[in-house]
């Protein structure tokens, strides 16, 4: 059920490509304002999807790929051929998307009354955009991370995340720098598992636990 993986947050990205200006006057006046910068616009739309070239022809269907090699996708203004594709494209992720969102959010019900209170918190009270900024494992079933959450939505301050009980975590090589994008929570047979999106690298995290306690560091 995993909504927040590692090739959705990639499909995501190239997601911004398919969005157009919705008239000619709007593409040139973007353009006029780039000039005015001294920019290249269409240089730098061109650069963007070269960038983006390997997840742009792995995720959108074979009809895009011509505007793909070609260069053209974001850096002419669109036909109404290829906005009328672009359009049935992103209905019909945003569709995708919103089906998971609600899937997942009706497990997370079913389940909240099952979970303890610290992990409903930990939930709930968003760690998106927060920074990692220590790692420890004083013991084999005792995992430590400590988060710079001023960016974040909640906290804004650091603090301590401790798992108890813990049997299992992967990957073990984590980064210190990190940042903490999205999470969901599934209850086990001892406790629960929490799967988090990071960035900084890009990458998937999964640990197993009984319990959290979550410390406001002052």
């Amino acid at each position: 059920m995993k909504s927040f993986t590692k090739e959705s947050y990639e499909e995501t990205q190239i997601r911004s490509f398919l969005i157009f200006h919705k008239t000619e006057k709007d593409w040139e006046d973007d353009i006029a304002w780039y000039e005015s910068e001294g920019l290249n616009f269409k240089e730098i739309c061109k650069n963007s999807l070269e960038d983006n070239r390997t997840d742009l022809l792995k995720f959108l269907p074979a009809y895009f790929h011509p505007y793909i090699q070609n260069g053209t996708l974001k850096s002419e203004f669109p036909s109404e051929e290829l906005r009328k594709m672009a359009d049935q494209w992103l209905l019909e992720y945003d569709e995708r998307v919103k089906a998971k969102g609600i899937a997942y959010r009706n497990y997370y019900n079913s389940i909240k009354s099952l979970l303890p209170e610290n992990v409903i918190q930990l939930y709930e009270k968003s760690l998106h955009d927060a920074q990692i900024t220590s790692i420890e494992q004083p013991l084999k079933d005792t995992f430590i991370m400590t988060l710079d959450c001023r960016g974040g939505y909640h906290y804004l301050t650091d603090i301590r995340i401790t798992f108890t009980g813990v049997q299992n975590i992967q990957p073990t090589n984590l980064s210190v720098g990190s940042g903490w994008l999205y999470d969901e929570v599934y209850l086990t047979d001892t406790g629960f598992e929490l799967h988090v999106l990071l960035d900084g690298p890009l990458m998937e995290f999964t640990i197993s636990a009984e319990n959290v306690n979550i410390e406001v560091i002052s």
